[in-house]
């Protein structure tokens, strides 16, 4: 568990110094990667709108658009994959050898007991021995059948879990803007915050930023900050009560909505695997929610349940600190 000195440092409010830019600056370097793979870090920005009275103040936060040549990460990434799933599951591959064996011993049977078939049903001296032979035929097919049965059912649970474990590893890799100065990976905030992804147009991230407004403070408490991804190239505008009496409330609503998304067209990739193997749309609203240990714990199209966060989720601070830091939910 991170020290609060290690959490208030990675997740310091940024500062209210950015500059603006062309949203169409954003969906036009967009355009250039995918077209000619070439590497530009230009740069939009979400505008993050602060209201004192009647004056409003420009608070933002940059998404920068990028493209890499992947095909060296992709196989660092399955290697650690891999290790991950001999972790969690060690004695696979044990198994997946033993079925592989016996299958081999039962088609070797098989074969043995087809040729002593034929000649005994070739040669009617051998007549008595048929029942026999067919019976051990039988057994040396049934075998081969069950491990091969046993063996592909196991065989494609791995694939399965290297497969997922090869998307959390390549979240884990995206990168995300703090503040103005402070660029990090999704990995750093292993073991420190459980992060929400909020992805949809910016209406719908606008609206999932004000229906959070009364689970603020809770979600806070329980290591929670919002990743919002606006996927249609607009600029959500989030609203911040500057009054006195809201201050305190306001750098919390600050400090939950900071992270925002940098190199957009990765974390584009991977939220369009996402949905395809979700059977989703690619239009539609989406949140996922990740455990402690950066795990994928829930995901669903429309808004996050905060409620639901708040009442699953236990705190991060206080007597059961650590003790409770995998009762995150199943991971999916």
């Amino acid at each position: 568990m991170a020290s609060v000195a290690q959490f208030s440092y990675i997740l310091g409010l940024p500062n209210l110094t950015h500059n603006y830019f062309n949203n169409n600056n954003c969906r036009f370097c967009c355009q250039i990667l995918s077209n000619y793979g070439r590497s530009s870090n230009p740069s939009t920005s979400l505008s993050f709108r602060s209201v004192k009275a009647s004056k409003k103040l420009p608070f933002s936060s940059t998404i920068t658009c990028s493209a890499t040549n992947g095909s060296s990460q992709d196989s660092e990434i399955s290697s650690a994959a891999k290790i991950r799933s001999e972790v969690l599951s060690p004695f696979r591959s044990v198994r997946m050898f033993f079925y592989l064996a016996f299958i081999a011993s039962g088609a070797l049977g098989g074969l043995i007991a087809t040729t002593q078939l034929i000649a005994a049903l070739t040669n009617s001296a051998r007549a008595a021995e048929v029942p026999e032979i067919a019976k051990g035929l039988g057994i040396d097919v049934g075998a081969v059948s069950l491990f091969a049965f046993l063996y592909s059912r196991e065989n494609n649970a791995r694939n399965l879990q290297l497969a997922k474990l090869t998307r959390e590893e390549s979240l884990s890799k995206l990168k995300l803007r703090v503040d103005e100065n402070r660029i990090i990976s999704v990995n750093t905030l292993r073991g420190i915050a459980r992060l929400v992804i909020c992805a949809g147009p910016a209406s719908f991230i606008t609206e999932a930023f004000k229906l959070s407004e009364p689970f603020t403070q809770s979600l806070l408490d329980r290591g929670v900050l919002v990743v919002s991804f606006a996927t249609d190239g607009n600029l959500p505008n989030f609203e911040f009560e500057e009054s006195e009496e809201m201050k305190n409330i306001t750098s919390k609503r600050k400090k939950l909505w900071q992270l925002t998304p940098v190199y957009v067209s990765e974390w584009s990739k991977w939220l369009d695997a996402q949905k395809k193997l979700a059977g989703v749309s690619p239009e539609s609203p989406v949140y996922l929610s990740l455990r402690l240990d950066g795990r994928v714990r829930g995901s669903g199209v429309g808004y996050p349940p905060w409620n639901a966060f708040v009442a699953q989720l236990p705190p991060i601070k206080g007597m059961w600190t650590g003790l409770l830091d995998g009762m995150d939910g199943r991971v999916l």
